[in-house]
């Protein structure tokens, strides 16, 4: 999918940069990516994260706070257990195009996206627009 260029398109992307920024910066951090590659196949309880991950307290309670705090994963409480799982399928898809890119073909992804995007529709001719009809010259008078 091609970046619109418009300036209309690009005053969107820049009023969206900061949250984009953020999410990057969220992703940055190597333990953060890897609770969510973690859980991004199934919710964890904070006990199993540590066990499987070997990331240890207070640490990991610090980065599940960063990562719930930018929205990237969700929380389920059970008894005194609190379950981790991705947020949405906004976090879903962030951790689906990142798998692609650096365990798959990156090649799959933007094969995808170019699948997902419409052909441009033919616009047909609308009766607003003014026509102009060739003329020819007017007769020569003698």
């Amino acid at each position: 999918m091609s970046p619109d260029t418009t300036p209309a398109g690009m005053e969107a992307l820049k009023a969206r940069a900061p949250q984009a920024a953020d999410l990057l910066r969220q992703l940055s951090n190597a333990n953060r990516l890897l609770i969510l590659c973690h859980i991004s196949q199934d919710e964890r309880s904070v006990g199993q994260l540590e066990q499987d991950l070997g990331i240890k307290q207070p640490g990991l309670s610090q980065q599940l706070a960063e990562l719930r705090q930018s929205g990237l994963v969700k929380t389920r409480r059970e008894s005194r257990s609190i379950f981790y799982s991705i947020a949405d399928e906004r976090a879903l898809a962030v951790m689906s195009m990142l798998h692609e890119i650096f365990c798959k073909d990156p090649r799959a992804v933007t094969e995808r996206l170019a699948d997902e995007v419409p052909a441009a529709p033919i616009e047909p001719p609308r009766g607003d627009r003014a026509r102009f009809a060739r003329m020819a010259p007017p007769p020569e008078r003698r």
